[in-house]
């Protein structure tokens, strides 16, 4: 199996994978036409290589669209299970929508910019100049409920299964759980409920690389986001486990060692978790 990245990081772990700088795609098209499938390409490159190339691509093409945007996740959550989904509002940057989602939502409540990551565009509100400034900065109006919550789960997710996963603590300057905004991640027991909806929603929107992030309410689990590019510092051996799960993956998927060869292209076959 011959395989192409485009992110040397993120499949350092890999075993025999070409590295292929993502500016420098169009210099390589005899390689990446004879590849069995490319590795991390950037989103500029997703429809270039998955229509115009027809190859295949991990993450999947679900992975890249949904979780490029909250409102789009949000609208897939909400459809697929709506009842683990906070109450969410979103509506067109007008005065007039603004009034009325200020109206309607109780506080404190929390405003999210659609795109944006490790918590810089995720806003607690508790009062109406709180309000005003978080409409002067997004594109788009994202309003969800506060959930009485001190902590919350990020559970990550590869190929067809639950690989690793951590607590994550708020912060003491704010309501953020995000490690970039000073929260600690904590090992601990998943709940199972936690896990099963991971597993719904990931198997559900074909996604097969993500962090999930799942807040606990009592024993009930609510959808926050995913990440299709996730931070692994909270769990000291998670990127072994998350190296070892996408060889897993690709072999089930995108062909197996050859029987004269048992190790592979890719070297050994990577053991159950």
């Amino acid at each position: 199996m011959q395989l192409v990245s485009f992110d040397a990081l993120r499949t350092l772990g890999l075993p025999n994978i070409r590295y292929i700088k993502p500016e420098k795609m169009n210099e390589h098209l005899d390689v990446l036409l004879d590849a069995d499938g490319l590795l991390f390409p950037q989103f500029w490159q997703l429809n270039g290589l998955e229509y115009g190339l027809k190859q295949r691509i991990f993450p999947s093409p679900a992975s890249y669209r949904i979780g490029h945007d909250k409102v789009e996740q949000t609208r897939c959550f909400q459809l697929l299970a709506p009842q683990h989904t906070p109450y969410t509002l979103i509506a067109a940057n007008t005065d007039a929508e603004a009034q009325r989602l200020w109206a309607q939502m109780a506080l404190p409540f929390v405003a999210k910019i659609p795109r944006s990551s490790m918590g810089e565009g995720v806003f607690l509100i508790q009062s109406e100049q709180d309000w005003q400034q978080y409409c002067q900065r997004s594109p788009l109006l994202y309003v969800q409920e506060y959930l009485p919550i001190d902590r919350d789960l990020r559970i990550v997710w590869v190929g067809q299964e639950v690989v690793g996963g951590f607590w994550r603590m708020q912060s003491d300057n704010g309501f953020h759980t995000n490690l970039a905004r000073g929260g600690e991640a904590r090992s601990g027991v998943l709940p199972d409920a936690a896990v099963n909806l991971v597993k719904q929603l990931a198997q559900g929107l074909n996604i097969d690389h993500g962090g999930f992030d799942i807040a606990m309410v009592g024993q009930y689990p609510f959808v926050l986001e995913f990440n299709r590019l996730f931070g692994n510092q909270g769990y000291p051996d998670l990127q072994r486990q998350v190296d070892d799960a996408i060889c897993r993956y690709l072999y089930s998927q995108w062909g197996k060692p050859e029987p004269d060869d048992p190790t592979g292209p890719l070297g050994p076959w990577p053991s159950a978790v």
